[in-house]
């Protein structure tokens, strides 16, 4: 069996031990980090982005990621989604180690298992809020009619079904947000990340689109992990870190 094969059945198995694919078995973390750090260059010029971080993320958890500019991050963020490898220790998404596959092998671990959300939306301005959806079908080989109809129902879902066909430039920027949100929420996947969400929106849609994040976690059961510099939502985490110079020095649980 090919280390492919092996990571296919090793997901496989923990998706049927917890009856939803990509939920482990219990109350076992969705998303675990063991003394993961990264370190760019060598030497006396090297520069440690993340130290030694370990956390653990489990299924319907809301957590924020605060912290000033440089403080890792978005490097930290990008290598719970797979994006990047750490320099040491060890990532787990769903239960299985993910730091010994080859590179081939992670972009369906990212599609089945972590869902994205940008502050820059990241939509293509020529194609509807539909089509934009239909974009993510179509990297799980979903096309035509089947496309079509997931795409509107995620969006319907999150309260967008009157705007299918409107494009990013007819949408308000909280609208737009939440094509992205429906984008993320096309491969049903148990883990959420996203990187500054209500960067670019008012306080009053910012508080509405992570009100949405915040029931994707506790009434879908999803993990839901946000980086913000927006003191405005922490009233509706879960759990709250803190991050300086690379490491989580505060963690807080309401």
């Amino acid at each position: 069996m090919s280390v492919s094969d092996r990571t296919s059945a090793a997901f496989a198995a923990a998706g049927d031990r917890s009856g939803r694919a990509g939920w482990p078995e219990g109350r076992a973390p969705l998303l675990s980090l063991q003394r993961v750090s990264k370190i760019y260059g060598e030497g006396a010029g090297a520069v440690a982005a993340v130290v030694d971080v370990d956390l653990d993320l489990m299924a319907g958890e809301f957590t924020l990621l605060m912290g000033p500019s440089g403080s890792g991050k978005t490097t930290l963020l990008m290598m719970m989604g797979c994006l990047l490898k750490p320099t040491s220790g060890t990532v787990s998404v769903a239960g299985v180690e993910v730091q010994g596959l080859p590179e081939h092998a992670l972009p369906a671990v990212r599609l089945r298992h972590l869902g994205y959300i940008f502050q820059g939306f990241n939509l293509f301005p020529a194609l509807t809020a539909r089509e934009n959806v239909e974009v993510a079908f179509d990297l799980k080989g979903i096309r035509g009619r089947a496309a079509r109809e997931g795409a509107a129902r995620h969006l319907e879902r999150i309260g967008l079904g009157h705007r299918l066909d409107h494009r990013p430039e007819d949408l308000s920027g909280g609208e737009k947000q939440r094509v992205a949100i429906a984008r993320a929420l096309a491969a049903e996947p148990p883990i959420i990340l996203a990187d500054e969400p209500t960067a670019s929106l008012d306080g009053s849609t910012g508080h509405q689109v992570t009100e949405l994040l915040r029931k994707l976690a506790r009434e879908e059961g999803r993990t839901v992990f946000v980086v913000t510099h927006d003191p405005r939502i922490l009233d509706l985490a879960d759990r709250i870190l803190h991050m300086e110079d690379g490491r989580i020095v505060k963690d807080e649980r309401k």
